[in-house]
C-alpha cells in the first residue's frame, strides 16, 4: 500500500464502511460519498476495489 501511495495513488474509505465498522477517521484515508465515487470512477482510467 505504502508503494501506490507513493506512486501518486489515492485510497477513499466509503461511508457506510465507517459506520459499520465503527471505524474512527484518523486522516490516513479520506471518508468518501456516492459523488467522490461518480467523480472518481469519471476521472480515473483504473480503479481498484477491495
Amino acid at each position: 500500500m505504502e508503494r501506490f501511495l507513493d506512486k501518486g495513488g489515492q485510497i477513499y474509505t466509503c461511508g457506510t464502511c465507517i459506520v459499520v465498522e465503527k471505524y474512527v477517521d484518523n486522516g490516513a484515508c479520506p471518508l468518501s460519498t456516492m459523488e467522490d465515487l461518480y467523480e472518481i470512477v469519471k476521472w480515473a482510467d483504473k480503479i481498484v476495489h477491495f
